[in-house]
């Protein structure tokens, strides 16, 4: 670091320079500097007086448990969760380095991972920080996971935690967990996910040698295929016009392979479809739209399914008391909360079909979503409201006074 970057960290709010400096951390997939994070959030950990526990629940992948013992650690707990790891960046297309954390005159802060969601992770810590000091004890026990895999799907990550005695043991009643950003004053909040289907058509047909106008063959089958699927999905796209993209089915052809040599018309050609399923639509709605289409390219065709996940919902109703207090601090707060259900996936389709309720919310408003692209940024103005939005969460969810 050099002097100037030093000068600028000396006058800056110390959250923000905890901000910078875990977004400086490579914890970029495939190869993700764990290592350095984990020595980083001890450290945050430490400066607070709070314990750390480290479970890894397959070699590499380590999960950082947090803990803030409420007054009633029988009661259900509050965990608050983050994932550490970030999606490659391609600096080229960058306008600074993007693990440099720059900040630029008008406060905004480049770096892969600010809006996804080293931001969310470094406002708990933040924001516990800041009711320590003030003297606060809540009722229940606040649980912050830090936890790794998370941009691979959260199989070695996730999905292997929620098994284990560790989990268990949180005594989990809520969370939260990542939202997105929102262009204007609204903050997104997410209370599902659509499910991801994976399905490999297989279209077999007469094989034969490439000089000859072969019948029947595999391509024809796999063009009619793809022909039905891709017009199912230009019918998703015209609704766009009128629905949310999470309350919709999106189909996308993602891989085709066959073939055995340039001159042999295969006998076998396989196409992968992704398919989402949003909870607003049936499962038997969608099987039979597939087998329909399958159907549609005649005799030799079939499928598998390589995925089939179901959709689990957070209820946002008058019965659910954390949504009723999550809304009730956003009211008071003038804050207009977007529901929606997230067009991809996060942590929390793990810990939902549990029959925990989690919320997905990020509070980053007017700001362009860039997870995932180039130049994601965020302002250090807004990254430090949120430290405040969710100082006012975690006391009011953690002071929720019921045996539940």
């Amino acid at each position: 670091m050099n002097m100037a970057e030093q000068q600028d960290e000396r006058v800056e709010d110390p959250a923000v320079t905890n901000f910078r400096r875990y977004l400086r951390i490579k914890t970029v997939e495939p190869e993700p500097d764990y290592d350095g994070a984990i020595i980083f959030l001890k450290e945050m950990a430490g400066e607070m007086g709070l314990p750390v526990q480290c479970v890894e629940v397959h070699p590499g992948k380590i999960i950082v448990i947090i803990t803030w013992e409420g007054t009633d650690p029988t009661l259900k707990s509050i965990v608050l969760n983050s994932h550490i790891d970030v999606v490659p960046a391609f600096a080229d297309h960058w306008k600074c380095d993007p693990f440099e954390a720059k900040k630029m005159e008008n406060g905004d802060i480049y770096a892969r991972g600010t809006q996804d969601m080293k931001s969310v992770g470094i406002q708990y810590l933040e924001a516990i920080r800041r009711l320590i000091k003030k003297g606060e004890r809540l009722l229940r026990t606040i649980h912050m996971l830090f936890v790794p895999d998370e941009e691979l799907g959260g199989f070695k990550g996730m999905k292997l935690f929620v098994h284990t005695p560790e989990f268990k043991k949180l005594n989990m009643g809520f969370g939260l967990d990542e939202g997105l950003c929102n262009p204007t004053e609204k903050f997104t909040l997410f209370y599902g996910e659509r499910a991801t289907w994976w399905i490999d058509v297989i279209c077999t047909g007469d094989p034969g040698h490439a000089s000859k106008f072969v019948e029947d063959t595999a391509a024809e089958k796999a063009r009619k295929v793809m022909n039905a699927f891709l017009g199912y999905r230009d019918e998703e796209i015209k609704r766009l016009s009128t629905e949310k993209l999470g309350d919709i089915q999106t189909v996308n052809l993602v891989r085709m392979s066959g073939g055995v040599a340039n001159n042999i018309v295969p006998i076998e050609l396989r196409l992968r479809f992704d398919l989402r399923l949003s909870p607003k639509q049936t499962p038997e709605f969608l099987e039979n739209k597939i087998k329909e289409m399958i159907a549609s390219a005649g005799e030799g065709v079939s499928f598998e399914w390589i995925r089939k996940g179901v959709c689990y919902t957070t209820p946002l109703d008058d019965k659910n008391v954390w949504w009723q207090t999550f809304k009730q601090v956003c009211d008071n707060r003038k804050l207009e909360l977007d529901p929606m259900v997230c067009q991809g996936a996060t942590d929390a389709c793990y810990i939902r079909p549990l029959g925990i309720p989690v919320l997905g919310f990020s509070p980053i408003p007017y700001t362009p979503m860039l997870a995932h692209d180039d130049n994601e940024y965020l302002n250090e103005d807004i990254f430090l409201r949120g430290i405040s939005i969710y100082e006012s969460l975690i006391q009011a969810l953690a002071n929720v006074n019921y045996d539940q």
